[in-house]
């Protein structure tokens, strides 16, 4: 049996077992084959083609967006209106939706004008029938070419080209992330009422209930206003700060620590670790009885502020396994504390210049030596490239890398990092650092960039490499005549870069590691301290170069000799030939 209507078409069929099947073909052309249950007393659809009523070519009719399953759901587009809402009521969607507002365009003479603006549409499927604008290819002109004609509808700008719509946008789809993954975004013309936000004719008197609630909130802010006023002055100065508590004071992954905790933890900063020119750090145990940690006490309120802010805002949002960790901060009145996690080996410089009284340290052999190296380099480059500004630590030198009890190096002490934005390249800041390893552009008092920190890196490597301070003389013994000796002091960086040039590495290695050391290694350090230290910032390699180099993967070239360390040659070779 074959009916048929003015919304769709039904073919029933009676198969063997009394079975009831009929096919159906609705308005949007979907086809379905159903089946009547006489469970349920209802039709149930068994298969149906497309799958997907979406589509259906204009399965919703003109200006509307198609969902898909399990029913087509349509909506008219921004400042469109059904056409027909009796249609629509019985599926038939068919007419689609019609403007609200009429396009304000005039066209004369080869001339036309519009007020139309476009509204987006994000995430569908692009209409049928698009075509294409070769000449336009930015979005501007993209724009500009629509409303230069009356009969465009729409326009779309995705990977540099241009697509106008004249007339009716049939088959736009909704992207739901399973059947339609467009994220195409398609610009519909409006008329510039539509943009107009819509005025309130009604006003409505009063509601006493309204009024009431509205007082009750404003006297609760105000009060709350006033507990925060109090608060602050508590926490002086830390206003600053993200301090969202939690019920054991955690701060985003941190810990806002009570003065009286950290006296408690430190039994009143009695076990002092070190000390520097911002305040002494002390070996502390948490409450747990578990956690060690090392506590900054900052001295100078004006000084300690300005260091606190600094390593706060640096190492605070930061973690990477070669910078040291930040377990948590004290801001109470005038204390300001910085609470890190305990290096059982302490600083760097305990390891390499070993004194006498130093009985625990042990001599570091060049494996552990280069690792170090390494993994400096890999906290450096996290600072300078990876973070969401770039961090310049400004004070890069043995008593800012601190060893684990596996001697993995973490860099510490960011009490005089600078912040970089990625729109600039350089900063202009006041001069900071330790003698000995400061570039030569601090002393120029230009802006500087990243490049501050590989100079200092190259100084820290060449002391790695012999295990002695670079500015500690070294005295040698040349004998001209059986007569005549004389002895001279040599920069070690100097001396370094000339057994370089040499062939002659081996004789800057440390000699406690008695030999012991790879060659190969050896000359790629002194070369990468060569170039880090290099007069000017451009000569200097990136510190992600660095660790290419330093991990194998990448070759350097052999570096010159510095012009400022040139110098001090000339001046050394000068005094030798005196004698």
């Amino acid at each position: 049996m074959l009916i048929t209507t003015k919304r769709s078409t039904t073919c029933t069929l009676h198969t063997m077992n009394h079975r009831l099947l009929y096919v159906s073909v609705d308005m949007s052309g979907q086809i379905k084959l159903n089946h009547w249950s006489q469970a349920t007393r209802s039709c149930q659809i068994i298969y149906a083609q497309p799958d997907d009523p979406c589509n259906t070519p204009a399965a919703c009719g003109p200006f509307t967006v198609c969902r898909g399953n399990p029913n087509p759901s349509c909506d008219c587009m921004e400042s469109f209106s059904q056409k027909s809402p009796q249609d629509w009521k019985v599926q038939d969607r068919t007419g689609g939706c019609i403007r609200n507002t009429p396009l304000h365009c005039i066209s004369d003479k080869n001339i036309t004008s519009s007020t139309d603006m476009f509204q987006p549409i994000a995430q569908v499927t692009l209409p049928y029938n698009p075509q294409i604008i070769a000449v336009a290819s930015t979005q501007s002109e993209c724009e500009e070419t629509c409303l230069g004609s009356c009969s465009c509808t729409a326009y779309s700008y995705n990977d540099s080209k241009c697509s106008v719509w004249n007339g009716e946008l049939l088959s736009v789809t909704r992207n739901d992330g399973i059947e339609y993954t467009s994220k195409d975004v398609i610009y519909l013309r409006l008329a510039a009422k539509n943009f107009m936000p819509s005025l309130r004719k009604n006003k409505r008197k009063p509601n006493v209930g309204v009024v009431t609630a509205a007082s009750i909130i404003g006297f609760g802010l105000l009060m709350l206003m006033l507990l925060l006023l109090i608060w602050r002055n508590k926490f002086k100065w830390c206003g600053f700060l993200p301090l969202y508590y939690d019920n054991q004071g955690s701060v985003g992954g941190i810990i806002a620590f009570r003065y009286t905790d950290l006296v408690r933890a430190t039994k009143n900063f009695s076990e002092k670790l070190g000390g520097g020119g911002f305040g002494s750090v002390y070996k502390g145990v948490l409450s747990d009885a578990k956690t060690t940690v090392a506590v900054k006490r900052l001295d100078g309120v004006r000084q300690g502020e300005k260091q606190f802010r600094a390593e706060v805002s640096s190492i605070g949002l930061i973690q990477h396994i070669n910078l040291v960790k930040l377990v948590g901060f004290c801001c109470e009145g005038d204390h300001r504390l910085l609470v890190y996690e305990h290096m059982l080996n302490g600083s760097l410089d305990r390891h390499l210049f070993k004194k006498s009284n130093n009985v625990d340290t042990v001599v570091l052999n060049w494996n552990t030596r280069y690792q170090i190296s390494l993994g400096i380099a890999r906290g450096l480059s996290y600072l300078h490239q990876s973070c969401r500004e770039c961090i310049i630590h400004c004070d890069i030198k043995p008593e800012s890398i601190l060893v684990d009890a596996s001697f993995v190096p973490k860099v510490a002490d960011f009490g005089l990092a600078a912040f970089v934005g990625r729109d600039f390249s350089r900063i202009l800041t006041s001069f900071r650092g330790t003698i000995g390893y400061l570039a030569p552009e601090w002393l120029s008092g230009v802006a500087i960039t990243p490049k501050v920190d590989v100079y200092g890196f190259g100084m820290v490597l060449l002391e790695v490499i012999s295990g002695r301070r670079n500015s500690s003389p070294e005295i040698s013994h040349n004998t001209k005549s059986s007569r005549n000796s004389y002895q001279h002091h040599e920069y070690f960086p100097v001396q370094a870069i000339r057994k370089l040039h040499g062939g002659d590495v081996k004789s800057l290695v440390d000699t406690q590691l008695h030999g012991d050391f790879d060659l190969e290694e050896a000359e790629r350090v002194c070369k990468v301290a060569s170039w880090c230290i290099q007069d000017g910032e451009f000569d200097r390699p990136a510190m992600s170069e660095v660790v290419r180099v330093l991990e194998g993967l990448q070759e350097i070239d052999m570096p010159p000799m510095p012009r400022l360390l040139a110098a001090i040659v000339e001046q050394s070779d000068a005094a030798t030939s005196m004698y």
